[in-house]
């Protein structure tokens, strides 16, 4: 169904008056019983106290009378003339024709009010019994090459420039997802999708110029519905990359901003500080907590000021809309300490005020555990900041993970005690079970080029610890295959490469596949990964064990990241192990594993046990 504004322009005054226009109107459209109030933003030429009339329509006729399916509660302007706003109540679906005089000029334009679609509002979300599958849009898969160079958007495809458009799409995304299912992902996070026309580097999406519409590169509105659609046939949930902290400096409304505090502005560009710790830093100064939020993310990244209320409520809806029209399962939130934590606070509350259920994850890209913890909703913060974020990314055991891999561990507090210690960490957060869990994303190094010596096996233990550590396992496309960036010196945009055709696939990125793909088609059906405690063992020769458990079954994990053999301490685990009987499974494998003798792990490798309760 299409949600665009129609609009009908009538001028009825002398060609000498200076011209009225209505060129944006936003959100494109709304539906009745929805929590969230609705505010129309209006952007064209000399708005600003514009008499509103609204009259629903019966076909082509208006119907005449009071209208109540669609009122107006209120109006007020901006600084800038070329703004209106309208309060309005919908009551009742239906076309209405909403009018806008001043003397003798008017302007109309049609708006649409829909019916949601039953239990909306109790949608359910993303949760630890799923696995998300991130890719970069542009360079994930080109399933429509006619759409890659498009002469209404600025910067041309082009895939002998490293950092330009090389057309992967919607399309794309839709022709893969079979393939993600069988890796046992059950939910799909594209990097931004919508417009963001800036002349070059506009490929990773995050520097948006119309928050309302698909990047007609990727494809549209409607093609981004189907593609939710077919997903949710095949039991894939969508999440939506949502970026309020800031627009593309080619948004539209960079050349007449609504109010001067629309966006943050400094007599010449500032940077913020990317100092996260002056929100809750008891000794930061106002000068450095007011530039780590109000700085700017990039010369072409405007930073928008949510303390505007407008602005706020903008964004509110904006999220909601989507949530809506698109049918969508989740959201993540792009670089979430810089919005300002007060507003960010308010703008996630809007949201779950809307959908009770829906998860949102946050970018909190900051170190140590106890810095990442204040950004989670139900954190014991000691100035009681509850930021109604319920997910963040666990960027601290990423760390520990690729730390600990990266060479060979040994040395004191090095290796896979890095990975305990980071783990230990755990009573800071209000729900671990909430926390993303990952080794690699579109903005750090591929895990492939992390690892020591590029060493497969380490590659393998590394998918291994998050598909069965606590949280909510991602995993990057291309590290199904064990990619590597193609040149590490030139920077990120060398990781981000389109996924390999399944016909070019070597032997070794078919290992590493039908082994990623066990793993976690296996995952989708323990709850005890999903919700089990955790129960962990510090080994100082570079090993790791842990135990998933609940009061039915355990999963018993051991890694030795060691070049040697290492022999397996099962009586170390007796407080645990005589809960459970001693003969388990090797998930991997199919094999019968018995914990109440001696056992030796094989160098580099991950053992996987499932054990049933006695």
């Amino acid at each position: 169904m299409k949600h665009y504004f129609s609009l009908t322009l009538f001028l009825s005054a002398a060609l000498s008056l200076s011209a009225m226009s209505v060129q944006q109107v936003e959100p494109l459209s709304w539906w009745v019983g929805m929590n969230t109030p609705l505010t129309l933003m209006l952007h064209g030429e000399d708005l600003a106290d514009a008499q509103v009339t609204i009259n629903k329509l019966n076909g082509k006729k208006l119907v005449k009378g009071v209208c109540t399916g669609l009122q107006l509660r209120g109006q007020h302007n901006a600084e800038s003339a070329n703004y209106l706003f309208l309060d309005l109540a919908a009551n009742e679906q239906g076309t209405y024709r909403i009018t806008l005089k001043k003397g003798k000029r008017t302007v109309a334009f049609d708006y649409v009010i829909g019916e949601r679609r039953a239990g909306s509002r109790e949608r359910t979300s993303f949760t630890s019994a799923d696995c998300i599958y991130l890719l970069m849009s542009d360079r994930f898969v080109d399933g429509d090459p006619s759409n890659n160079t498009l002469p209404s958007m600025r910067e041309k495809a082009d895939k002998s420039n490293v950092n330009g458009r090389w057309g992967g799409d919607i399309q794309g995304i839709i022709n893969s997802l079979d393939h993600i299912r069988s890796l046992g992902a059950t939910a799909v996070w594209p990097t931004p999708l919508l417009c963001d026309d800036e002349k070059d580097w506009s490929y990773h999406g995050y520097a948006c110029s119309d928050y309302y519409h698909i990047d007609p590169r990727y494809g549209s509105n409607e093609l981004y519905c189907e593609m939710v659609a077919k997903a949710h046939e095949k039991g894939i949930k969508i999440l939506m990359d949502m970026v309020p902290n800031h627009c593309g400096a080619a948004h539209w409304w960079m050349k007449d901003l609504p109010y001067k505090d629309w966006v943050n502005q400094f007599p010449s560009f500032t940077n913020t500080v990317n100092a996260f710790s002056a929100n809750y830093d008891i000794n930061a100064s106002s000068y450095d907590r007011d530039l780590s939020n109000r700085g700017w993310f990039d010369h072409p990244m405007p930073d928008m000021n949510l303390d505007n209320p407008d602005l706020l409520r903008y964004f509110s809806q904006w999220a909601v809309w989507w949530i809506e029209y698109a049918d969508l399962d989740g959201l993540r939130v792009d670089t979430y300490p810089y919005i300002g934590k007060e507003a960010s606070a308010l703008w996630c509350k809007a949201i779950r005020d809307e959908y009770p259920n829906i998860n949102i994850v946050g970018e909190c890209w900051t170190r140590p555990a106890s810095a990442v913890a204040y950004w989670q909703s139900g954190a014991r913060n000691y100035d009681g900041y509850d930021s109604g974020l319920p997910s963040v990314m666990d960027f601290p055991v990423e760390e520990a993970i690729r730390q600990a891999l990266e060479n060979d561990g040994n040395y004191w507090g090095g290796g896979l005690t890095r990975i305990y210690d980071a783990v230990a960490m755990d009573y800071l957060y209000a729900d671990v079970n909430q926390l993303l869990l990952f080794v690699g994303n579109h903005d750090m190094d591929r895990f492939a080029d992390a690892v020591k010596d590029g060493d497969l096996r380490r590659v393998k233990m590394g998918h291994a610890l998050v598909a069965t550590m606590r949280g909510i396992p991602q995993i990057f496309a291309g590290d199904e295959y064990a990619m590597r960036s193609s040149d590490r010196s030139l920077g990120h945009s060398t990781l981000r490469m389109p996924l390999p055709l399944k016909d070019t696939l070597n032997s070794v990125q078919r290992d590493i596949y039908d082994y990623v793909s066990r793993l976690y088609t296996w995952r989708k059906a323990e709850p005890v990964l999903h919700t089990g405690r955790t129960m962990h063992f510090i080994g100082r020769d570079n090993t790791y064990a842990f135990f998933r458990y609940n009061d039915w079954e355990a999963v018993f994990v051991f890694a030795n990241a060691a070049e040697e053999k290492r022999d397996i301490p099962v009586e170390h685990y007796a407080e645990i192990l005589s809960r459970y009987n001693p003969v388990g499974t090797d998930v991997l494998t199919g094999r019968k594993v018995s914990l109440s003798r001696s056992l030796t792990a094989a160098p580099v490798s991950t053992l996987i046990v499932k054990l049933k309760a006695r």
